[in-house]
């Protein structure tokens, strides 16, 4: 079996809100050291897998640069193997922004061709997980399916958010759904799909031709190919999350805290690879202090940490004291501030006495209430929190914003601090 592997790594992800607004979704940091693509990406390697294309859209620089040609993850090889990156372009004709799943594997149709690979391992960029895709693969061999989805069982509340099938005796597909508000089943699709190569190209070329499609694979491909009855649904079992929320992102991170994670980021025979960059040893001074933590390389601490997610270069000042917070690449708390129930993108700082995620009025964020609304505060990157501010829960700190942005030091719980 000859598998190319092909990761989707073009979402905006709107509901992470500001942690989405200069990078796409999969480039979001995560657990410190890493993004959220280091996850498909190590998989895949673990698995054996060295061919492999990634594809982008939105925003895709940093996303970009953290692939680099792939060394990190021993992707650095010779053709045909190797990470290569496909993005949108412009051609003579049927060349444009991506439409969707589906139609973003239409336009790369020649490559997928050119790779002459009989199956294709297709992955979303933006899920937290470990997961041996050899048992896909070979499940997906020996029921001579065309294609073959990863499930999962989700909570009955969370069927809206996912494709959801039903099987019979054999793992066959016999009906699906794209979020349906209520279902009898709760075998959710992890966005994880192989496919026979050539059956998924004549698919492709049949939904580019049918102008209502949304060129989706959840709307129009799947639902089509369960109708034609060769789909098997392939049950995983183990950890699995969809960062796709504020919430769930920082649920996710405190998770990690844990003395026994469901995430265990210590395992040597599964290694989560990354780009690092050479920093220091953690420097931890009286009277800093790291309690319930992770810490990446280059922190700097003097203040007290408490169940907190540091990634590299975080400086922590004598007097200040950071809880229950993400707290993102060279960002500086000054001396004397606290940090709370927040989240706080790149290259931040916090002055000196300012308090962030203040007081216990969780009224929801007045733009993003359907998002912002559960304590946490987001700050954007590269905003500077003028020294004294206080600042309360469900708050919204636009990037790149400086004092001079703020009409007060006091921003209430739900306030947004925009950029002017």
């Amino acid at each position: 079996m000859a598998v190319l592997t092909l990761i989707l790594a073009g979402g905006a992800g709107s509901r992470l809100s500001i942690l989405g607004e200069k990078r796409a979704k999969p480039a979001v940091p995560f657990a410190g050291k890493y993004r959220i693509i280091d996850f498909p990406l190590s998989n895949a390697v673990n698995s054996d897998l060295y061919r492999l294309a990634v594809l982008t859209q939105f925003r895709p620089h940093s996303l970009m640069q953290h692939l680099g040609i792939g060394e990190p993850w021993d992707l650095n090889r010779r053709p045909p193997n190797g990470l290569q990156v496909w993005q949108p372009f412009r051609g003579h004709s049927q060349q444009d922004w991506y439409r969707g799943t589906a139609d973003a594997l239409y336009q790369n149709r020649a490559f997928i061709q050119d790779a002459k690979c009989d199956t294709l391992l297709i992955l979303s960029g933006d899920h937290i997980y470990k997961q041996d895709y050899r048992d896909l693969l070979r499940f997906h061999q020996s029921k001579n399916a065309d294609l073959t989805v990863a499930v999962m069982n989700v909570s009955q509340q969370d069927v809206s958010r996912f494709g959801i099938m039903s099987v019979d005796s054999t793992q066959k597909i016999t009906k699906f759904a794209e979020k349906p508000k209520k279902s009898d089943s709760t075998l959710a699709s992890m966005g994880i799909y192989v496919f026979n190569t050539r059956f998924l190209l004549e698919q492709l070329d049949l939904d580019a031709s049918l102008p209502d499609s949304a060129h989706d694979f959840g709307k129009n491909i799947i639902p089509r190919i369960v109708e034609m009855g060769r789909a098997y649904a392939y049950p995983f079992v183990g950890y699995w999350v969809d960062v796709g929320t504020i919430q769930a992102y920082w649920e996710t991170s405190m998770a990690l805290l844990e003395e026994e994670p469901a995430l265990d980021l210590y395992n040597s025979d599964w290694i989560i690879h990354t780009r690092s960059e050479e920093r220091p040893p953690v420097k931890i001074m009286p009277p800093g202090s790291l309690e319930k933590s992770m810490a990446s390389n280059g922190c700097n601490i003097c203040g007290a940490v408490i169940n907190c997610v540091l990634s590299p270069g975080v400086i922590v000042e004598k007097g200040a004291v950071v809880r229950n917070s993400v707290i993102m690449n060279d960002t500086i708390i000054r001396a004397g501030a606290a940090v709370t129930n927040c989240v706080l993108d790149k290259h931040i700082e916090v002055g000196p006495g300012a308090q962030l995620g203040y007081g216990k009025d969780s009224t929801p964020n007045k733009l993003e209430p359907d998002n912002l609304n559960t304590g946490i505060t987001i700050v954007g990157k590269s905003a500077v929190i003028p020294a004294n501010a206080v600042i309360g829960r469900n708050c919204r700190i636009d990037p790149d914003t400086k004092p001079s942005d703020y009409e007060t030091l006091e921003v209430p719980s739900g306030e947004c601090v925009l950029k002017k």
